[in-house]
């Protein structure tokens, strides 16, 4: 009589490597990808202390920004090719079109801080006679520099009296 055939008995778990290694390349992939997608133009804005746009504002009326480079292109982000360079003309149709959507619009200027000044003020002029009224400026907020540390007392670096050149403290 023959043995009865054994059966191989089968499995049950799953083997996860393949799919951490598919992970990982996706990882590498997304990870490089990543800064590529998030490219515009190039704009070095001047520092100021402006208050803020009402972010509640904001978020009901996307802001319509007339960008300026460094070399006095114009780049709106409003309508097609967003990333490439306008003609004025364009500039005028788009403001226009959109104000007469919604009139309530924020628009603003992003002109780089090498921008000469008559380049920003004929943007603006484009915009006011395309219907806007007003006409904002996008800056960075001012850095402030960081606390200068104090020596403690006792220090060598100075009198210990708190005189600074020579000064008494009464006389600052």
């Amino acid at each position: 009589m023959p043995k009865p055939a054994r059966r191989r008995r089968l499995m049950a778990e799953i083997n996860v490597v393949p799919y951490i290694d598919v992970m990982l390349v996706l990882l590498i992939i997304f990870m490089i990808t990543a800064p590529l997608l998030k490219e515009g133009i190039k704009v070095d804005l001047p520092d100021a202390g402006a208050k803020p746009i009402d972010a509640d504002f904001l978020a009901k009326h996307e802001p319509l920004v007339l960008t300026i480079d460094s070399r006095g292109r114009l780049f709106i982000n409003f309508g097609q090719n967003q990333d490439q360079p306008v003609a004025e003309s364009t500039v005028s149709s788009r403001t226009a079109a959109l104000l007469r959507r919604d009139p309530q619009t924020p628009v603003l200027v992003k002109a780089d801080t090498t921008v000469p000044y008559g380049t920003v003020v004929r943007a603006m002029v484009l915009l006011q006679k395309a219907g806007a009224s007003k006409v904002g400026f996008l800056t960075d907020p001012v850095r402030t520099p960081p606390p200068a540390r104090e020596a403690p007392s006792g220090a060598a670096n100075g009198p210990a009296n708190g005189a600074v050149n020579g000064a008494s403290n009464g006389a600052r």
